[in-house]
């Protein structure tokens, strides 16, 4: 009997978006509007609620 369980599997999931979406909340202070674009597009590949955390983060590149 081993193994991780699907609901711990979705916890970890979890935590890494935070972490990711936090390290990306820090570059966005100092981003450039192209390097804003790359960052919108990560977080639409990493999240599925993607576009409420752009508008929430300010990344306005015309795509939401």
């Amino acid at each position: 009997m081993g193994g991780i369980s699907n609901r711990m599997k979705e916890i970890k999931r979890r935590r890494q978006r935070r972490k990711k979406v936090t390290k990306f909340q820090g570059k966005l202070t100092k981003a450039t509007t192209s390097e804003k674009q790359v960052i919108a597009e990560k977080l639409r590949k990493l999240t599925p609620g993607c576009e409420v955390l752009i508008v929430q983060l300010g990344i306005e590149d015309g795509k939401a």
